[in-house]
């Protein structure tokens, strides 16, 4: 065992070579390296990949003889200050690693063919590996500097990645949005450590939580400054995790790549700020302030994140406001104290929700050919609809992650949700309540945005050039007539002449021929016809297989993964449950006193699980009622026109209905607020700066050279090149400085 930990730098480095050979073949040999460049995505998951074994074959032994290793060496040593790096191996390190290249392998899968066409394949490459460099550098961290270090580099990935197609003005300003939020949070951080090592002396893990936790006991330190560097700390989780009130950065940075979301924002960055909770939660847990003040930071982003999700048209960033929900999730069950259930839910979510990203990417690729043709983007759920029997394989993937992430059994996010509910109520029944709650919003949204992309069919036949329509759709919106409108005018839009004996396909490459008797029936066909024009139209085609696979196996540890947390009641002989996570947990579990050993009792938790799967199966069937067509024909589509137009406004009225809306869609008004609040008061600020530092400041500097030039120009002409009148000038002002010598020190 010890040999197989001599070898565990490798790590986070076994990454590294893998930018810099790119970075250096593109400035060296350019050339050589773009026309190989396809051969690049084999090292790069074939590094992470040895990183996989590596970290799995350490979290077994750990699990057999819960264990912890680290390895130091110095690299300043002074008489009063000594600065020491290392890696750290223990349970919270071996649980990140493995997700890390786990989720990482299948993304650069993934994006092989995903980013095939992209000019910026290879630089594409360099960044995610250089990113998985950083990540795995952070979880295996021994001490608070380097977490700093590493921390930074991921945040830079994290822009270069966010702001990977830097030709689009938008996707330039959100990675810049994203980074500045990003500093906000990173500055709290910085002060934070240096804070604590102004109390404690020590950067490294066990050193800090030792001499802490004792300055606590004994009341030797100002607890309004130990909760401040606390506070501090944590602000870093809060922007990195995208927790309230330094949120508003990951929905807009769903512009990235869509593999850049899968691997960065859901699996991997935002949970850093999930790490370093839990890393430093030995020192949070003696401070409730901070400790009421996570579960309250939690529980408001798992709240918010749901009801910003509801109406969002975007697919990925509903998406990500479900991330951010989840985070909140895991941020509330940290602060309750319940640190096995938020790692569980971290877990379970990374692969649920990996699959999510990729099984809309899918979509995206599929349907990229009507960019071209289009002025919207192919992200818009509005415009998708009756996908499900031409993308069969994306949408049963993406119905297991959406049944997993509603909390349904036995997938995996229903073991590790269902344990941060229960835990709530022992906590706080208003928590609990709002939990709960948040539970049928997660499941409400989360199958509207299952059913606009794949359920229903969209008929339309134009009668003429003019644009007169007759036209029904079944992805029915819960808002009224905003998106049958989106709907008409996408459908206008002006096309390329064509021969009548043509069938142009708009989602793939291949050619249709389909006559007027398919018109009526299911699925999205467009047949146009004016002069002697016609052009068909048919739904995208499946994926690539290299898409595919990366999915499938996502597939398999969302319903599977969920195994590793189950709480049946076995033990062993020393009292400790069976179940695999809580055994590669016990030294921390112990170290909280947080106690693993408490058998479940099995109908507290089947009416517990009952609870909240019925929770979800509300959400679920209130968005069926209001997407889902409860008949296939055409004859029920004034019923359905009534359903979408009359039946939410009935139930909640027209006020709450537009007050609902306008707050999800606007984001809670919190983008426009900062706007107000932040950017225009700095902007005046710094034009009030500009204008006192180019008006007061050089203007005394200007004026006093001014000054200077005239008076020397008046007193050249003075003295007429008259040496006696130069020494009566030199005697007068002697004389003037002697009697104000002379007279101040006679005072």
């Amino acid at each position: 065992m010890e040999h197989t930990y001599q070898y565990s730098w490798i790590i986070p480095f076994i990454t590294l070579p893998v930018p810099i050979l790119i970075g250096g073949g593109l400035l060296l040999f350019p050339e050589a390296t773009k026309n190989l460049r396809r051969i690049w995505a084999f090292p790069s998951v074939l590094v992470l990949s040895i990183v996989m074994i590596f970290s799995t074959d350490l979290s077994i032994q750990q699990i057999n003889r819960s264990s912890i290793y680290q390895y130091v060496w110095s690299w300043t040593l002074n008489n009063d200050f000594s600065l020491e790096f290392g890696f750290l191996i223990d349970s919270l390190t071996s649980i990140l690693s493995i997700l890390i290249s786990t989720v990482g392998i299948l993304v650069l899968i993934y994006s092989d063919n995903y980013m095939s066409h992209d000019q910026g394949y290879l630089r594409f490459f360099a960044y995610m590996s250089f990113f998985n460099t950083s990540m795995l550098g952070l979880v295996t961290s021994f001490n608070l500097i380097q977490i700093y270090i590493f921390w930074e580099l991921v945040g830079m990935c994290s822009y270069l990645l966010i702001g990977f197609w830097f030709t689009r003005p938008i996707a330039s300003n959100v990675c810049q949005k994203a980074f500045v939020t990003n500093r906000v949070g990173d500055f709290g951080l910085l002060l934070g450590i240096l804070g604590l090592y102004w109390i404690t002396g020590s950067f490294e893990f066990q050193d800090l939580f030792e001499i802490f936790n004792k300055l606590i006991y004994n009341d030797e330190v100002n607890v309004l400054f130990v909760i401040l560097c606390t506070f501090l700390l944590f602000c870093g989780a809060i922007a990195k995790s995208a927790q309230f009130p330094l949120h508003i950065w990951l929905p807009d940075a769903m512009e990235g790549p869509t593999p850049i979301s899968a691997l960065i924002h859901a699996a991997t960055m935002v949970a850093a700020g999930i790490f370093l909770v839990a890393r430093l939660l030995p020192l949070f847990v003696v401070i409730p302030y901070i400790m009421n003040l996570i579960s309250l930071i939690g529980i408001i982003t798992v709240l918010l994140g749901a009801t910003l999700a509801l109406a969002q048209k975007d697919i990925k960033r509903s998406l990500a406001y479900s991330t951010m929900s989840q985070l909140g999730y895991m941020m509330l069950a940290l602060g309750m104290g319940s640190y096995r259930a938020a790692l569980f839910h971290l877990i379970t979510h990374a692969y649920s929700k990996a699959l999510l990203f990729l099984g809309s990417g899918s979509i995206i690729h599929s349907m990229e050919a009507i960019v071209g043709y289009s002025p919207y983007k192919s992200q818009n759920m509005i415009l998708m609809g009756g996908l499900i029997k031409h993308v069969p394989i994306t949408r049963m993937a993406f119905l297991l992650g959406t049944l997993s992430l509603c909390g349904i059994p036995p997938l995996a996010c229903f073991w590790s949700k269902d344990e941060i509910l229960n835990d709530s109520w022992f906590y706080s029944p208003i928590f609990a309540i709002i939990a709960c709650f948040t539970a049928g919003l997660t499941a409400f949204y989360m199958f509207r945005v299952y059913l606009l992309t794949f359920e229903g069919h969209l008929n339309v036949r134009f009668q003429n050039y003019s644009g007169k329509t007759n036209s029904s759709f079944y992805s029915i919106s819960l808002w009224g007539k905003e998106e049958e409108k989106m709907l008409n005018k996408i459908l206008l839009f002006p096309l390329l002449p064509m021969n009548n004996n043509e069938g142009a396909s708009l989602f793939s490459r291949k050619t249709y021929r389909i006559d007027g008797s398919v018109i009526n029936g299911v699925g999205l066909f467009i047949s146009i016809n004016y002069s002697r024009t016609k052009r068909i139209f048919s739904y995208p085609p499946e994926s690539d297989n290299t898409m595919l696979f990366p999915m499938l196996v996502l597939v398999l540890f969302t319903l599977f993964i969920g195994v590793i947390g189950i709480p049946f009641n076995q033990f062993n002989q020393e009292g400790m449950r069976l179940d695999i996570l809580s055994k590669l947990l016990t030294p921390f579990l112990n170290l909280l006193d947080e106690n693993a050993n408490n058998s479940v009792d099995w109908y507290e938790f089947l009416t517990n699980a009952t609870f909240s799967v019925g929770i979800a199966y509300f959400g679920i069937f209130i968005a069926c009622s209001l997407y889902k067509p409860l008949y296939s024909s055409l004859q029920n589509l004034n019923f359905l026109n009534f359903l979408a137009k009359k039946g939410p406004k009935r139930i909640l009225g027209d006020k709450i209905i537009n007050v609902i809306y306008d707050w999800s869609y606007s984001r809670g008004y919190i983008d426009t607020l900062y706007g107000i609040s932040l950017t225009k008061n700095v902007r005046r600020l710094a034009k009030i700066i500009h204008f006192f530092d180019r008006r007061i400041i050089d203007g005394i500097i200007n004026g006093v050279g001014v000054a200077s030039f005239f008076v020397g120009e008046g007193i050249k002409y003075i003295g007429g090149s008259r040496i006696s009148y130069y020494l009566l000038l030199y005697l007068f002002y002697l004389l003037i400085f002697l009697i104000i010598y002379y007279s101040y020190f006679s005072l």
